[in-house]
Parts: C-alpha cells; structure tokens; sequence
C-alpha cells in the first residue's frame, strides 16, 4: 500500500506539474485576447456614481452619532437645527469577487469549440476584471486574490492563479463577502446541486449578489455521441462504457435541463441571476450581459443605501 500510495502520489505531481506549465504558456495569449474583448466593452463606458470618497458633491445627510466631528458641514448645519455631513462622489467602489472554475473537468474541448472551458473562463474572467476596473470597481478572486482598482489587475489575476499550489476546487471557497459586494461564479456547474445551492447560500448570507455562468462545451449540450463510446470523468469518479451512447441522448437531455433548473430555482430564489454560455460563442457576448447585470445591481444597491440614509438637505 505504501509503495502504491508514492506511485500514485508522483502521477499526482507530475500531472500538475503538466497542467500548470500549460497554463503558464498559454497566459500571454488569454491576457492578450482579453484585453481585445474589454477594449470593445470599455469604450464609451463611465464609472457609476454613488456615495463615497471622490472629488464632486454628492449630497447632503443628516450626521450620525459615532462619526468624525471633522465631517460635519458646518455653513450648511447653522441653515437649521440639525448637523449635515457633505458627501461626495464615489465611483462604484463596491467590491466585485470573480471566481473562475480550473477544476480538472474545466480542460475538456471538442471540435466546435473556439477555446476549452478553462480558457474561456479565464478570457471572460480577465477581461471583465479589466472593464470593471476601468469603471472604477475593485477585484477580488476568493481565497486567492485581495481586491484591487489597479489598472494592471489582469497581470496580477493570471500571477496568482499561475502560482496558486492549492487544489482546484469547482466551487469558490466559503467566505463572507460585504453586503454591497457582489459574486460572479464562472463554472461548468457540473458539481452536484446541493453542494452549489450551499455554496450559493453562505456566499449570500450577508446580503451579497450574485452572478451564475455555467460555462460548457457544445458537446455538453449537444451529446453528439454515437456507437460505443467511453466517457471518463475528470475528476476521478471513474469511467463508463456505452454500447450504444445515441440511446442515451434523450435521458441526458433531460438531465440536463432538471439540473440547469435547479440551479435556476436557487439563484430565483436568492435573488441572483443565472446565464448559460457555449464555448462556440463569441466570449464578447458573455462579456457584455455581465457587464449590463453587475451594472443594474449595482444601480440598485446605490439606490437602495441612500435611501436607507438619514433625511437629505438641499444642494448648495
């Protein structure tokens, strides 16, 4: 047993040994093509203001017990009897966590495909750190990378994720984002359902949004399989064996489509949203529906705390 447990340890190594280097030499052309789908999202866009640290005013509030006597307005207070805090805008400066999926089953390309899952993912990943950025958002990969407004938050995203030794999980780590923080989850969402409404469940626990992209492969949808075929699972669960895998076709199908409406249940009833992309689409199109679906939760997550806020005095 001891001498089978160091064979099967050194296969382990040298298998990510394999998958890593293959992930370092393929970084360069993922950053680039990244950045060339941001640069069409990024053009004509604006940071989305709200209330916060920045250089124009904002608004009046009321000042609340507990805070700096500095940041009382004291010419707008003497107006009447109550003390105003002048506020100023902040450009979107709520958090964004983006978890990309590098599990082993995130490898698998068929013919159709423009990229695997893995690249797709990281492209998308990247590349929506960069338009986020650009709009005045700071990034954060959980367990992996703290947030950050750099402007070179792709070189540092693909550096952590080239050096990480961890094992790559489906699923992101749990961990409690901030009320006004929001999750993108970019994954083959291949893991059972339970396991994905858990992680959903304690991810929004502290009032976070959410974002859920199963990323899959055109042979994932399709099932263009005939004859006998072998189907190995990635991830250790084994293979099997179909004398005939176009009988199958139908089951899978409405497999399938029970998990993808399970899922669908758990994100409705989060509050979050749900979107499926094929690898044989443009990334752009991914890109873009992420962009205008962070974009109105975050309009209204602004709107909601001002709302929250005390009474509100005139502008000067």
């Amino acid at each position: 047993m001891a001498k089978q447990a160091t064979i099967d340890l050194g296969q382990a190594v040298r298998s990510a040994a394999a998958q890593g280097r293959a992930l370092a030499a393929a970084m360069p052309r993922l950053i680039l093509e990244s950045r060339r789908i941001a640069a069409t999202v990024i053009h004509g866009l604006h940071g989305r203001r709200r209330a916060g640290s920045g250089e124009n005013f904002w608004q009046y509030r009321r000042f609340l017990s507990g805070e700096p006597a500095h940041r009382v307005d004291w010419r707008r207070s003497a107006r009447d009897d109550h003390l105003y805090v002048r506020e100023r805008e902040w450009e979107a400066a709520h958090t964004i966590w983006i978890w990309p999926d590098r599990s082993p089953s995130m490898v698998f390309t068929s013919d159709p495909a423009r990229d695997s899952k893995l690249e797709r993912t990281l492209i998308v990943a990247f590349a929506l750190a960069e338009v986020l950025v650009q709009g005045g958002e700071r990034i954060g990969v959980p367990g992996l990378m703290s947030p950050t407004a750099s402007r070179d938050v792709i070189d540092r995203m693909a550096q952590a994720i080239v050096h990480d030794a961890a094992k790559r999980a489906s699923l992101p780590p749990s961990f409690a984002p901030s009320p006004l923080s929001e999750i993108v989850m970019l994954s083959d969402l291949w893991s059972p359902v339970a396991q994905i409404a858990r992680t959903m469940a304690q991810l929004s626990a502290t009032g976070a949004k959410g974002h859920v992209v199963q990323i899959v492969d055109p042979a994932e949808e399709t099932f263009p399989y005939s004859g006998r075929v072998e189907f190995v699972e990635p991830e250790g669960a084994g293979a099997v064996t179909a004398g005939r895998a176009e009988t199958w076709r139908t089951d899978y199908e409405l497999r399938i489509a029970r998990h993808r409406a399970e899922i669908r249940a758990e994100t409705d009833r989060l509050g979050w949203t749900f979107a499926i992309h094929r690898t044989d689409r443009p990334a752009t199109d991914l890109l873009l529906r992420l962009h205008v679906r962070i974009g109105a939760s975050s309009d209204t997550l602004g709107f909601a705390a001002r709302a929250s806020s005390a009474q509100i005095g005139p502008a000067p």
